[in-house]
């Protein structure tokens, strides 16, 4: 089953099958570490939503929630 990452409940984890969005904003949300095949760790949301607090790659990163959302997983 394919969602994007805003939408995973905190404490799953999910793989990252591809990425939407373009030009910049996909170059930055590659340099985070959010590559194809990488898994992802949904540790917190904030109170509102917005950042999300994942674990990739050994390390803890917050993304926005709109970043997020162009993030395609697969739980």
């Amino acid at each position: 089953m394919t969602t994007n990452l805003r939408e995973v409940k905190i404490g799953d984890t999910c793989k990252v099958v591809k990425l939407h969005g373009e030009g910049a904003v996909k170059r930055r949300i590659m340099d985070m570490g959010l590559t194809k095949g990488v898994e992802v760790y949904v540790r917190k949301v904030a109170p509102l939503g917005d950042p999300i607090e994942v674990t990739v790659r050994g390390y803890e990163l917050s993304i926005r929630k709109a970043d997020a959302e162009t993030v395609e997983v697969e739980i």
